[in-house]
């Protein structure tokens, strides 16, 4: 299938150019043929920015990174009314949210008041300036980066902001083999022959994206498959019905924003792999990503060091598959 063998050729060409980052690479793929957005934790240096720039360029779409500060504004993101003497009235003028790709870098830098400004616009898919609401593209995909390890001068993201992320990809130090392919990458892309070695392959057009996004829609679910998710999901917030242990870790489970974005990202998985259903590994490959952010974990359980991560693994152990 073309569009299907497009994106193929653009996760490797993402591969070559973010080594050792296979994961993180299928991640971003999955949420722009999801239509949702991603937010990417590591450590500096690990090519987040790297990534989603590599991401944005093989596809027909404007991009816009911004910088988060703690003294950015909500209006450096929306827009706002602009006064025009020549006639006395106002104008509005679009900030950069108004762009099909945004990079949210180190997001978690700047203050509420700024966050809060994303909100309607990754929910809603519009922002509100005054008495007037702009709607934003069609293709729209905002890809967030935060650092886990630097607190300092971070303001912590606030449940409601992190609930509108479609998948919270963690990603890790590469391994020794792929640090040597790093160095030779770096080495090569000073003396320009990095385009030579590994070309970019022909940008895909917005309307192809619409178009693999229905066919993800159009994959088979069995009732059992959906049941599971259901089921899942259900258990982060009440697991005292396979575990009396995960019960006492939860203090909040996921919303159902949960359950949608692990049968979105199951079908994306699926779509990626050339199947036409969706199998309940796929449901365990992205539920991971899926409900890291959205669960809440009782103060008891992180004092004895217990992670979400952990606490998911367990459920995924515990939950029945069918």
């Amino acid at each position: 299938m073309p569009v299907r063998n497009a994106l193929n050729r653009l996760r490797e060409h993402m591969e070559h150019l973010v080594i050792g980052q296979e994961r993180l690479v299928q991640r971003l793929l999955v949420a722009l043929l999801a239509n949702g957005h991603v937010l990417v934790e590591g450590a500096p240096g690990l090519a987040k920015t790297r990534a989603i720039k590599s991401l944005a360029s093989g596809i027909e779409a404007d991009f816009h990174r911004i910088q988060f500060t703690p003294d950015l504004l909500p209006a450096d993101l929306t827009g706002s009314d602009v006064y025009r003497p020549e006639d006395g009235s106002f104008r509005f003028q679009k900030g950069p949210v108004f762009h099909n790709l945004i990079l949210a870098d180190e997001i978690n830098r700047a203050p509420a008041k700024v966050q809060s400004a994303l909100l309607e616009a990754m929910e809603e898919r519009q922002i509100t300036v005054g008495a007037k609401s702009y709607s934003l593209p069609r293709l729209f995909m905002v890809m967030a980066t935060q650092n886990p390890i630097e607190q300092e001068g971070t303001y912590p993201l606030p449940e409601a902001q992190l609930d509108r992320f479609f998948l919270h990809v963690q990603v890790d130090y590469p391994s020794r083999e792929a640090s040597r392919k790093i160095l030779e990458l770096t080495r090569m892309e000073a003396l320009g022959e990095s385009r030579q070695v590994i070309p970019l392959p022909e940008r895909i057009s917005q309307e192809a994206i619409f178009d693999a996004r229905r066919e993800v829609l159009l994959l088979h679910l069995a009732p059992e498959v959906e049941e599971y998710i259901v089921e899942l999901v259900e258990a982060t917030r009440d697991p005292s019905a396979y575990s009396a242990e995960l019960y006492e870790w939860v203090r909040w489970g996921a919303s159902p924003r949960g359950a949608i974005s692990i049968e979105r990202g199951a079908r994306v998985l699926a779509w990626l792999d050339g199947r036409d259903f969706v199998t309940p590994e796929d449901v365990q490959r992205i539920a991971p990503d899926a409900l890291r952010h959205r669960i809440i974990l009782q103060y008891e359980a992180e004092a004895d060091g217990i992670t979400p991560a952990m606490f998911i693994d367990r459920l995924l152990q515990t939950v029945p598959a069918p």
